[in-house]
């Protein structure tokens, strides 16, 4: 009896503990709003003359491509940055976390 009751009461806390860590896309667009859109566009859609002034090719945010990355990835990409991208300032962990959420939301739209 005791190892179900262990398990029901482990249930629980998973069940209710992982609304508290889970990402929040919603706080995700605001980060990418004041960090992400002068490169990346609202949409996810990259500007073009961001790209022509680095000389990259600035993928949009919705492409296959990306949105199969995973959130991991996604979110060393903001933290570490890649090839010309530098990392995202004044970011931390959890926020990475948010926009991550927020541009998976992007592919939906």
């Amino acid at each position: 009896m005791r190892p179900l009751i262990a398990m029901i009461l482990m249930a629980v806390v998973v069940v209710y503990a992982t609304p508290m860590f889970a990402a929040d896309a919603a706080a995700g667009k605001e980060v990418y709003t004041k960090k992400c859109v002068s490169c990346h566009g609202a949409a996810g859609e990259g500007k073009d003359s961001v790209a022509k002034l680095f000389k990259v090719e600035l993928k949009p945010l919705t492409s296959k491509e990306i949105q199969s990355m995973s959130d991991a990835d996604l979110k060393k990409t903001v933290l570490e940055g890649t090839g010309k991208m530098k990392p995202v300032k004044d970011v931390d962990a959890k926020a990475a976390d948010d926009v991550v959420a927020y541009v998976r939301t992007l592919a939906k739209k």
